[in-house]
């Protein structure tokens, strides 16, 4: 099935597309596959619809390297013995040994796979066009993405609404339609308001800015400083993993085929690890020396306080609350005509 499948995408079927054929031909879902087996997996069984295929299951299946025969360890990690919660791990992070076990996949189909998956990330309408929205919005009641859309009858209306609405096989009770006009006013309006504070109060803005900045570098700083900390009690554990297998082949525990092949791999994991852990320590030290002014903010600002159209993509610093001062723009969006944004006469006058 994983092989049908991997032959289905290449042959250009889509996700949903091969869900819903597994689907019509009654094909077992995997929960209910390995129910069916006797045998216990994690995740709910959907008793009613043992075979309905959800094009979730498609991507994860597509994904997985392990199709082609490799082993991939840390893939998750916990704080701490004391804690059984596993969080996932970077995938700079993982450990990957090729070639461990009988492949499903050839190597060279599953990097097809992923080249082809890895073009098509941003969502296009069927004549090509992209947008600058695409792969940023979700919905609100699902958590799934909103897909992009144009309008058979009149294409000049452009829109996004949810991929798993349940008119199109999906779950999500509503559409969540919403126009792209709509959002180009709405994060346009916010540039401008922010960009007004920038202008008229520079020291409060670049207070808030800094103050800012700080604790995101910080945070960032403490990420890396975990990441390094795995990393050298990893090394250190390979030190005591090589010395034990060296000590179980002097005893003859371990034969020297296995003693060869266990040493290759935990060298060849520690050299890398010990990449990681340079990385690491030349992106903290870069951290630690990167100095902002607040001229540097402001004068940026600047160029962009007269925006009149939302020609690039919104790459601020970070999420930041402006202050009441200027209060929130009204936007209006009317179904038919369009857009409008309004802005209150008390707020004109600020």
């Amino acid at each position: 099935m994983v092989r049908r499948i991997y032959s289905m995408t290449l042959d250009g079927m889509g996700t949903e597309q091969i869900a819903t054929a597994l689907s019509q031909e009654h094909t077992l879902a995997p929960i209910n596959y390995w129910k069916n087996k006797g045998i216990k997996r994690p995740g709910k069984s959907t008793g009613t619809e043992p075979y309905k295929w959800n094009s979730s299951t498609i991507t994860k299946i597509l994904s997985l390297q392990e199709y082609c025969g490799d082993l991939l360890n840390f893939k998750t990690y916990s704080i701490s013995y004391k804690h059984k919660e596993r969080h996932g791990n970077d995938r700079d992070n993982w450990i990957i040994f090729k070639d461990v076990h009988e492949p499903i996949i050839d190597r060279a189909t599953w990097e097809r796979i992923q080249e082809k998956r890895g073009k098509t990330r941003k969502r296009k309408t069927q004549d090509g066009e992209k947008n600058m929205f695409s792969g940023l919005l979700v919905c609100a009641d699902c958590g799934h993405n909103l897909h992009y859309h144009f309008n058979q009858g009149n294409p000049d209306i452009r829109y996004f609404n949810c991929s798993n609405y349940k008119g199109n096989r999906g779950t999500c009770s509503s559409t969540h339609y919403i126009r792209v006009d709509f959002l180009e006013q709405v994060v346009l309006a916010e540039i401008r308001r922010l960009t007004r504070f920038a202008s008229r109060y520079e020291q409060d803005f670049a207070k808030a800015i800094m103050g800012h900045f700080q604790q995101t570098l910080v945070q960032e700083q403490q990420i890396k400083q975990k990441e390094l900390r795995n990393l050298l009690d990893r090394d250190t554990e390979l030190d005591g993993l090589f010395e034990h297998i060296h000590e179980d082949n002097v005893s003859g525990k371990l034969s020297d085929d296995h003693f060869t092949r266990m040493s290759m791999n935990y060298d060849e994991e520690q050299h890398e690890v010990q990449e990681k852990i340079k990385k690491l320590k030349s992106e903290l030290e870069k951290k630690i020396s990167q100095a902002v002014t607040t001229d540097m903010f402001i004068s940026t600002v600047r160029k962009y306080t007269r925006a009149k159209k939302l020609t690039i993509y919104y790459n601020c610093v970070g999420s930041i609350e402006i202050p009441d001062i200027l209060p929130e723009p009204d936007v209006l969006i009317q179904t038919r005509k369009g857009v409008a944004v309004s802005y209150p006469m008390s707020q004109k006058a600020v």
